[in-house]
């Protein structure tokens, strides 16, 4: 499989579960410390080689342009007025509309999560791979996730989906599991997915989760499910995958070393992600730290 160029990420979600909070701003561009969570999975991106970015949104997600947008002059102006100290800052907000080429799409179609690819599909070559990913969830790993899925894509030619050892008995009711030949203790040849199977019927350790880098011959199969969806239930990426694989074609589930999965979807784990994050910030760490110590005596 050639490198991909071109990713899409899934962000049309209206962030129900963080209401009021996410009336007005995109579940998307929730902070952690100083950055929005959609600024973290972007840089992954473009550290896995990526330069095209298709964010399929919503009316709702005006701020996800305007962040990843040149700064407009009034910020440019404050920060100017502020003198050497305040440089570094011009330089950073400059640089994210430099990160990639980006382009917006607003999703239309069914409910489901093949819909946001079906929406970008018209800006995928025929012969072009790419990662499809979520703007709400990631794996913070060294290298990227990106990094290691690409990478396992050229080794074993065919598409890769990102996964997580399950680390507690919980997981195998919360994630699909990848089953199939296990070809190393962190890589399946996939024949199908099981959803929420519970520990005694996993077949794997491994759950997908986060992400996919997509042959090319996806996107036919893509249209096919398209014209055939009758509207009813989810239009879901996974019952392509599995026809694609019953056809022959090869999926793989690897996981992602050295790594740690954020889903920032949920308002615990929010939490738990802001911590991690504040503690190994180098600035913040120390001082954070000491407060949680005390918070816990």
């Amino acid at each position: 499989m050639r490198k991909p160029t071109k990713a899409v990420i899934a962000a049309a979600g209206f962030g129900t579960r963080f209401l009021p909070q996410t009336k007005a701003m995109p579940k998307e561009m929730m902070p952690l410390i100083d950055k929005p969570i959609i600024q973290y999975v972007v840089e992954e991106l473009v550290a896995a080689g990526i330069r095209d970015i298709i964010i399929v949104g919503s009316a709702n997600k005006r701020a996800i342009e305007d962040h990843f947008d040149v700064p407009n002059e009034d910020l440019l102006a404050n920060l100017r007025a502020g003198g050497d100290k305040k440089r570094p800052l011009i330089d950073l907000v400059h640089s994210l509309s430099e990160m990639a080429n980006f382009v917006y799409v607003r999703q239309k179609g069914p409910y489901g999560n093949a819909t946001p690819l079906a929406c970008a599909a018209h800006l995928i070559g025929p012969d072009e791979p790419v990662i499809y990913t979520f703007a709400d969830d990631f794996i913070d790993a060294t290298p990227s996730r990106f990094q290691q899925m690409v990478a396992a894509a050229e080794k074993l030619d065919g598409a890769v989906l990102s996964c997580k050892k399950i680390i507690d008995d919980a997981e195998f009711d919360r994630y699909g599991i990848a089953a199939g030949q296990q070809l190393d203790d962190g890589t399946i040849a996939i024949t199908n997915i099981v959803e929420k199977p519970g520990k005694a019927n996993a077949p794997s350790d491994l759950a997908s989760v986060s992400s996919y880098l997509l042959a090319a011959d996806f996107f036919p199969y893509l249209e096919r499910a398209r014209q055939e969806f009758n509207g009813h239930g989810e239009f879901a990426i996974q019952p392509i995958m599995q026809r694609m694989i019953d056809e022959g074609h090869n999926f793989y589930g690897v996981e992602i070393t050295n790594g740690t999965y954020y889903d920032t979807g949920d308002k615990l784990e929010y939490l738990k992600t802001i911590i991690d994050f504040g503690l190994r910030d180098e600035k913040l760490g120390p001082a954070l730290r000491q407060h949680l110590t005390d918070r816990l005596k």
